[in-house]
């Protein structure tokens, strides 16, 4: 996870420092933020839902748990908000 998290800070930093207003949101084209996930990290959308008519935030996990939250915005841009582990599915009737 550590791994992943300083090759994406290394691969995006110069739009990260362009795009974001916060320091800690990594932020590219969204292209290529989902091409990034889905061939360098086999991650998979697994949910996402509307934020207001601009943003639609999505959660990307991978086979090994870890999970990534995206921020995908009508520009065409798309940033990671949170990264971590062990993520979990409960279905409606499972108990929390």
């Amino acid at each position: 996870m550590l791994f992943r998290a300083l090759a994406l800070i290394a691969l995006m930093v110069p739009s990260a420092a362009q795009a974001s207003p916060i320091g800690d949101v990594l932020c590219a084209p969204s292209e290529e933020l989902r091409d990034r996930l889905t061939r360098q990290y086999g991650s998979e959308r697994q949910a996402s839902g509307l934020r207001g008519r601009e943003q639609v935030m999505e959660v990307w996990t991978d086979q090994r748990g870890d999970w990534t939250m995206v921020v995908r915005y009508a520009s065409g841009t798309s940033c990671i908000v949170a990264m971590g582990e062990h993520w979990t599915e409960f279905r409606p009737h499972d108990p929390a």
